[in-house]
């Protein structure tokens, strides 16, 4: 008998039923399969650049030394043009705070279409249990769509703005949080539900006093991260013409030199927000999750 685990050579089985054989059977599997993703990962890789550089205007390894050339020339116009710098960012943080109320506005109501969207997906919870496909196959939708697709498609319908922006994005995040609201509803003890069932509660009183409390500290902590992702997503958004602090990027960048200074203004601007708004979420998903 060929034994395919070790070799095509044939040879003695590997005794499943002695701890010793079995791990280091397990061992040389893993190793085995670890090595063949490895090799995938390496030549799907591989293909990636070779297209890339097939479909690239210049060759990416002659152009390389060349990497740093653009931004030493914007830090250095911004050295130059300092002064102007604090001014700068004062002028721009109304775009920024439009971009944080784009990202909050999209991130509030994404999450209550992803809670109803989880609510309908979750099996063991659903109200209507044969339409859980349906509510999985919308949230899949909405997920695999990027934001900046959706934008695109808002603003040709409703014009350029803060709206296409919002609901582009909160789309997207229903999607998103519909799957990991749902996974966290699978995971929450049923014994509340059924102890409100049996006493004739309804549904909706069900879920309400028997599964969201279990599951509210989680959902926020999501809900918090997701606004973090939106916050970017918001201003990237910004570069094809839904407002905020990424459209008054991409005007300055389109000005080229002599507006470089507002670049890195903008950048500073948007990167202590970042950093701001990451740490406080990150403090407030402890204190939710870990009561810390």
């Amino acid at each position: 008998m060929v034994d395919i685990t070790f070799g095509p050579e044939p040879g003695k089985r590997p005794d499943l039923t002695n701890p010793t054989e079995s791990y280091i059977h397990q061992t040389r599997r893993k190793r085995l399969y670890g090595f063949i993703l490895l090799m995938l990962f390496v030549a799907l890789m591989a293909a990636g650049f070779r297209t890339a550089e097939d479909r690239n205007a210049g060759d990416f390894l002659s152009g390389l030394h060349q990497l740093g050339d653009f931004p030493a020339e914007v830090l250095s116009e911004a050295w130059s043009n300092r002064a102007n710098l604090p001014g700068l960012v004062w002028q721009y943080l109304p775009s920024l705070l439009e971009t944080i109320n784009i990202a909050a506005t999209a991130t509030l109501l994404g999450a209550i279409a992803g809670a109803i969207l989880a609510l309908g997906a979750t099996r063991n919870l659903a109200r209507f249990p044969l339409l859980t496909p349906l509510y999985r196959r919308t949230a899949d939708l909405l997920r695999a769509i990027p934001e900046i697709v959706i934008a695109l498609i808002l603003i040709f319908i409703l014009g350029g703005g803060p709206i296409p922006a919002v609901l582009a994005i909160a789309l997207h995040t229903a999607g998103a949080l519909a799957k990991l609201f749902s996974e966290s509803a699978e995971n929450a003890d049923l014994k509340p539900v059924e102890g409100l069932a049996s006493t004739g509660a309804a549904w909706s009183q069900q879920i309400w006093l028997g599964i969201l409390p279990q599951v509210a500290p989680n959902w926020l902590s999501y809900a918090l991260l997701r606004f973090e992702i939106n916050v970017r997503a918001s201003a990237i958004l910004g570069f094809v013409g839904s407002g905020g602090i990424g459209y008054d990027l991409k005007l300055a960048m389109q000005w080229g030199g002599g507006k470089y200074d507002q670049v890195v203004a903008i950048f500073a601007l948007l990167f202590l927000a970042i950093i701001v708004f990451d740490q406080l979420s990150a403090y407030a998903r402890n204190r939710l999750v870990k009561g810390q």
